[in-house]
């Protein structure tokens, strides 16, 4: 890490040189990122967990960057290239594919055309054409005519010397950085289908035939289609216009109309369509497939983040059902801990004598453990179900909501339920998933591999090193925003706590278990192996309820304890008193406690907090209720208007759920009666929403609906009635305004240049 690298963070983020540097140390020190955000915003400038992310990834650019420059300058060095302006311009790349173009006409590589040319001798000749003095280049090739070489005619010799120029251009930095940007600006995607898989490759249909610009092209469509060529169901080409290259390329290397000049020309043409065409598609494949990648991950990560942070119902005693037709419903009953207190099956969709016996099964369960809530997975037989509990009178006075059950199943047959439910049923483990769902979505879902979780688009497509990378800082990030129950955790939630990971979780939940529950963050200290820098990355993302201290229920840091401390005794109170009284909390002359390594960002903070101490992120519990009598696809109408909720938010579009276990597509087009550009600046993952049928494709059991106006409908309340000459003023302000306004398109709005 040197400090080029750190004035080049500063530079591309617009930062203060000061904190990138503050935040690459805490970084290298193996602070984590919610520890740097929330408890170093002295040092780094108050940087938000973004911006440390982003510091930490392109530093972690800069320094393979770095690598990949060391490895050139050994190879150079080794086969006897290397130069000081050679080691110059090799230090001075900025980026990885100006890199490979210095390195290319040294690398090492396998026997081509212009090898075979070059050890004929005819480097040379090609030297002498490509200077376009004027001079016959066949009079020039008859001298390099030699049989023992295998060059019989000034025809060979020339045609040797084309490969050498064609390799030149090929291998020319300028010429590849100019051909580079072509290719970026006005590359074309095209796509055509397989012969013969028209009908195997249905799915891909929308691209038999299609092309589109690789610069504004939307990440869903490039992985679509990439997704096809890998099971050769398309053929997918990206390049500009064969004319506008070459002629870029004539430009460059062509200079004049003799003969000399027509080899050139020549030349151009075979190294832009044997070589450097190729490479150039290459490269412009790899970018716009880690720019869709990119996109596609920010899709995954950011409804992740959403559903992570769902509202909670909080500590109620629930009753977990996962639903089912022939085989049963599973019934859970827990505590408000999440304790399972017992677990039976009912049959409430086979015939009238199951239905009573499951209903009395249910009044029982409900009476004799107190239920406060009723969740229900949203799977098969969920709506069914859901009908079912409604109907039963003793029970109508508690809610009952049908709970996303993705990834339950993952969770069932995993580590971390055989470890708690050794005994029970995978089905069993599934409804109890289900109700602690209910409970805290956040909790219980850190027990499921993020990807399970169904909330992105082409996860299976992206670079999983990547995709891993994201949903963990996710985790991580939502997991310390919201806080942590010391005494409660699972083991999977204390895992995703700033600086503990699953080894210190497991020695805590096992000092838990021999000692009973912590009564004070200082106890921490005595867990096996959390050494003192575990203790300050963790501590504050710890809550103690009831324990020995007040500021432990809070995300006031132990290390900041003395100021607060500091604060009561200024007051001639208690902490407590402090952080009950709020007239004391006014008090409090905040500039007094700053010091060299507390200043007013961390006061701010720690007052805060003692406003409200661990106060949860998270929205208040809502609940929605789907439309009677539509439970199945076959159900559905065209122009139907039902409640539903967002169940994942891409590129493209949202898809919702309206009850009846398949998802609508609102596509972007239909979100709203406005242009919107990205669907997720216009709604989120858990959204309540009404929606409008549009149509029903039961073939490929797809529904499309809409999110816009109906048609005729009224928007707003009728206007106030005005005076006929008030109407008329009216009608020629908005004709006036109307002649005077510029037509704006939103499609011009179109990306700027793809940088590797």
């Amino acid at each position: 890490m040197t400090q080029d690298h750190i004035s080049a963070i500063a530079d591309q983020f617009t930062l203060q040189p000061s904190g990138v540097q503050a935040t690459v140390g805490l970084l290298k020190q193996g602070a984590t990122i919610p520890f740097i955000a929330r408890y170093r915003k002295e040092a780094t400038g108050s940087l938000d967990e973004v911006a440390i992310t982003a510091i930490r990834d392109r530093l972690n650019q800069l320094e393979e960057l770095d690598a990949r420059k060391a490895t050139v300058l050994k190879s150079l060095e080794t086969h006897g290239h290397l130069t000081d302006e050679l080691k110059e311009k090799v230090l001075s790349a900025s980026n990885m594919a100006l890199l490979e173009d210095i390195y290319l006409p040294y690398r090492p590589r396998r026997r081509t055309k212009a090898t075979i040319a070059r050890e004929k001798g005819l480097e040379p000749l090609a030297l002498k054409i490509m200077e376009q003095t004027g001079q016959d280049p066949l009079q020039l090739a008859a001298e390099f005519v030699d049989p023992e070489k295998e060059v019989t005619s000034s025809g060979d010799a020339l045609e040797g010397a084309r490969h050498i120029m064609a390799e030149i251009i090929n291998e020319d930095p300028g010429a590849r950085e100019k051909m580079r940007d072509l290719y970026f600006r006005k590359g074309i995607v095209q796509s055509r289908v397989t012969s013969g898989k028209e009908t195997e490759g249905a799915k891909y249909r929308d691209y038999f035939d299609w092309q589109e610009s690789a610069a504004t092209a939307p990440s869903h469509r490039i992985l679509a289609m990439r997704r096809g060529e890998n099971e050769d169901v398309l053929n997918l080409t990206i390049a500009p216009s064969e004319e506008e290259a070459i002629l870029l390329l004539e430009t460059l290397f062509v200079r004049g109309d003799a003969a000399d000049s027509t080899q050139v020309k020549l030349a151009v043409h075979d190294g832009y369509k044997r070589l450097l065409s190729r490479s150039m598609e290459t490269e412009v494949r790899l970018a716009t497939k880690q720019r869709a990648e990119k996109h596609a991950i920010e899709v995954f990560a950011r409804n992740l983040r959403q559903l992570l942070l769902a509202s909670p119902l909080g500590p109620k005693r629930v009753m977990g059902i996962d639903p089912g037709f022939r085989t049963g419903c599973k019934v859970v009953c827990l505590d408000r801990q999440g304790k399972l207190l017992h677990y039976d099956t009912i049959y409430p969709h086979m015939d009238e004598k199951r239905d009573l016996q499951a209903t009395a099964t249910i009044i029982n369960l409900y009476e004799r453990y107190e239920i406060e809530a009723v969740a229900i997975g949203n799977g098969t037989a969920g709506r069914e179900t859901e009908a079912f509990i409604r109907n039963i009178d003793a029970i109508k006075e508690i809610p009952v909501i049908l709970v996303n059950e993705s990834g339950a199943s993952v969770y069932s047959a995993s580590q971390a339920a055989r470890r708690e439910f050794p005994e029970l049923d995978l089905t069993v483990r599934g409804a109890v998933s289900i109700g602690r769902r209910l409970m805290d979505p956040l909790a219980e879902l850190v027990k499921i591999d993020p990807k399970s979780i169904g909330v992105g688009q082409y996860q299976h497509d992206v670079d999983q090193a990547a995709l891993k990378q994201a949903l963990d800082d996710v985790v991580i990030s939502c997991v310390n925003a919201v806080g942590v129950d010391l005494n409660r955790a699972s083991l999977e939630l204390l895992a995703y706590v700033s600086g503990l990971g699953p080894q210190l979780a497991g020695n805590i939940v096992m000092f838990r278990n021999e000692n009973g529950s912590f009564k004070s963050r200082e106890e921490l200290k005595a867990v096996p192996r959390l050494g003192p820098k575990a203790f300050e990355q963790s501590a504050g993302f710890l809550r103690i309820h009831d324990g020995t201290n007040p500021l432990d229920t809070s995300a006031v840091h132990p290390e900041s304890y003395p100021i607060v401390d500091a604060m009561a005794r200024d007051l001639n109170c208690s902490v407590t008193d402090l952080m009950e009284d709020a007239s004391l909390r006014e008090r409090i002359e905040v500039s007094r406690y700053v010091t060299d390594h507390t200043g007013m960002p961390t006061l701010t903070d720690i007052l805060a907090e003692l406003d409200k101490p661990g106060r949860d992120p998270r929205q208040e519990f809502e609940t929605i209720k789907f439309a009677k009598g539509v439970n199945q696809i076959t159900d559905l109408k065209p122009g139907m208007t039902l409640p539903g909720i967002i169940t994942n938010v891409t590129a493209f579009g949202a898809f919702v759920d309206i009850g009846v276990h398949q998802d609508g597509l609102v596509h972007v087009s239909e979100l709203a009666d406005r242009f919107v550009k990205d669907p997720a600046d216009y709604v989120k993952l858990q959204q309540k929403v009404t929606v409008r049928v549009i149509d029903v494709d039961l073939d490929r059991n797809r529904i499309s609906l809409s999110m816009k106006t109906a048609p005729g409908a009224r928007t707003d309340t009728p206007p106030r009635k005005r005076s006929p000459r008030k109407n008329l003023r009216e009608a020629k302000r908005k004709k006036k305004q109307k002649k005077n306004t510029p037509f704006h398109n939103p499609f011009e709005e179109v990306l700027g240049k793809i940088r590797l």
